[in-house]
């Protein structure tokens, strides 16, 4: 069975900006390009982002903001009544 994060959840728009990176603190570690299930977190020679639409495809876990012990990474939650809402699983 084939089952796309898109069927298990509705996007309600909205969030605006909630996860950034300070590229000075950033290590290069590479923790969040391992963690991220969505796939967000991508590295260019010598940096580490995210990918200009993640407010439509991020599942707004944090384990990102989670693993990066510098510090670098900055995540709020989107404010209430945007974002995922998940209705299955």
């Amino acid at each position: 069975m084939d089952i796309r994060i898109n069927d298990l959840v509705k996007r309600i728009p909205g969030t605006g900006d909630f996860i950034s990176i300070d590229k000075e603190k950033c290590t290069m570690c590479e923790r969040c390009l391992i963690i991220c299930v969505a796939n967000l977190w991508k590295k260019k020679k010598d940096h580490v982002y995210i990918v200009d639409d993640y407010q439509s495809k991020c599942l707004e876990c944090a384990a990102c903001y989670q693993v990066c012990e510098p510090g670098a990474i900055d995540f709020q939650y989107p404010a209430g009544g945007t974002g995922v809402v998940f209705e299955k699983g």
